[in-house]
């Protein structure tokens, strides 16, 4: 589970912004958050709004930067291939508009939890190089803290369960001690539970990649399969069951099984239409996440389905009911259909705007202050106020262009 990410000087992310996944003191929807062991509460789903170009998916790269940096080493010897082509996509690049900027580190801190403890790992980059690097632990079933190790220039101080681990003399400075440890002990119980997380606990999808997009589709899971199929009968499509077959190079072909008035008969994935296509691409994912009670990061979820279904796939996040595991759903979005007190949480509505010196701003509607000093009220219209430019993370253009004068 995902519980905050911080991130400053990443892309357009010029100042420190905090992303916060534990559910707010507030009395909406109270039934809708996830409950762990030692009754912290937690969001199941959060949605990020703005403009385009203002640097919402900046937020979702940078956590996604940040886990790459961590698992590329462990990639780099693979031979599962989409691996490898994953890690190929790391890249951490400072604010670029301040020449103050690009000669400072980017830095990222990430609270997370697994089923024995939550861990805060902290990571301070330049160019590739490591700067500063810290692990911590704390326990759930004690609420015990303890500090796991620090590497900064002055040194590697292992601590507390890692005290006994040795580390070699040449560590590259451009290779993380948590991606070094994964290599060297990675049976080590509490490295594992660490890069489990990493690896298995958190998931992302760009729709931009469809060989990503498909690779849950032959997934060796029963499970995940009749959890798809259910999906797609609850959405009221008239697919009643698919197949996948695995072609030479890696190759696969998905076909989806019909019944119209009792005619039942086959059609490849490519022959449906895009909405289908892009929710064959999702809800394998969706499925995963709810069967293992992973977190699920998506840009642009909202692209190509119809609002009636992005509704749905939001509710079932904030169903506990269906959500049994801790499920989370992350994603930006345009679609104002479901920005609303119906479907979120004022903590569950994020925010992105870009500055004067187009520097973006990441907070919630939860924190949000007009200039009265007033908070949004949990009945307010959303979508209205966001559309007003209430909220600061106007959708429209600054300054629409006259043509009059272009065109003169």
């Amino acid at each position: 589970m995902l519980c905050q990410f911080t991130v400053k000087n990443y892309k357009s992310l010029r100042d420190e912004g905090t992303f916060d996944m534990q559910a707010a003191a507030i009395s909406e929807h109270e039934d809708r958050v996830i409950r762990d062991k030692d009754g912290e509460l937690y969001l199941p789903v959060s949605a990020i709004y703005g403009p385009n170009g203002g640097g919402k998916s900046n937020v979702l790269e940078a956590l996604h930067g940040l886990v790459l940096k961590v698992l590329k080493p462990l990639y780099a010897t693979s031979n599962n291939e989409e691996a490898v082509i994953v890690s190929k996509k790391t890249i951490i690049e400072p604010f670029a508009f301040s020449d103050v900027s690009r000669e400072k580190p980017t830095e990222f801190e990430v609270f997370f939890r697994t089923a024995n403890a939550e861990y805060r790992y902290m990571l301070s980059v330049k160019k590739d190089i490591v700067l500063y690097e810290r692990l911590d632990r704390v326990k759930l079933d004690t609420g015990r803290r303890s500090a796991l190790y620090e590497r900064s220039d002055e040194g590697i101080e292992l601590k507390g369960a890692f005290s006994k681990l040795r580390i070699s003399d040449e560590l590259s400075d451009t290779l993380t001690l948590l991606s070094y440890l994964g290599i060297t002990y990675r049976k080590n119980e509490v490295v594992d539970d660490v890069l489990e997380w990493f690896e298995n606990g958190i998931d992302f999808l760009n729709y931009g990649n469809p060989r990503q997009e498909l690779r849950m589709a032959v997934a060796n899971s029963e499970d995940v399969k009749e959890l798809v199929i259910d999906m797609i009968q609850e959405m009221d499509l008239d697919i009643v069951d698919f197949r996948v077959e695995e072609k030479e190079n890696s190759r696969i072909e998905v076909f989806t099984k019909h019944i119209v008035d009792g005619y039942e008969t086959e059609l490849n994935l490519s022959d449906e239409s895009s909405g289908t296509k892009k929710l064959f691409g999702l809800l394998p994912f969706i499925a995963e996440s709810f069967i293992s009670g992973t977190t699920l990061v998506i840009d642009e979820l909202d692209a190509k389905i119809h609002p009636a279904l992005l509704r749905h796939v939001i509710m079932m996040f904030t169903d506990m009911e269906i959500n049994r595991r801790g499920a989370q759903l992350i994603f930006t979005s345009h679609d104002l259909s479901t920005m609303n007190s119906e479907v979120f949480r004022r903590d569950e509505i994020w925010f992105v705007a870009k500055g004067n010196g187009q520097n973006s701003k990441l907070y919630s509607l939860v924190e949000f202050k007009n200039k009265k000093g007033e908070s949004v009220r949990k009945d307010a219209k959303f979508d209205k106020q966001y559309l007003e430019g209430k909220y600061g993370a106007d959708p429209y253009l600054r300054k629409i262009i006259d043509w009059g004068k272009v065109n003169a």
